[in-house]
């Protein structure tokens, strides 16, 4: 997400669900599991992602499918 004037700072879980073309649900497990940093804020504990630790988070994501495809290289005969 661009640093754009007037866009958020702060991301719902729905918000960034959109973004990664995801469930919240998922979004919630990454939260939960650590893997995506979020803050936890008011009294009813409403969970948001700072749109700039989405970005890293993206970033990681592409870093970690980079090595993965470098260590399991594509072969023919795996597409049906």
């Amino acid at each position: 997400m661009p640093d754009l004037p007037g866009s958020p700072r702060f991301l719902t879980l729905a918000d960034v669900a959109e973004v990664l073309n995801t469930s919240s649900a998922q979004v919630y497990a990454l939260v939960r599991r650590g893997e995506l940093p979020a803050i936890k804020i008011g009294g009813r504990g409403q969970w948001r992602v700072e749109a700039s630790r989405l970005e890293d988070y993206i970033a990681q994501q592409y870093r970690h499918t980079e090595q993965y495809v470098a260590e399991h290289p594509f072969v023919e005969s795996e597409v049906d």
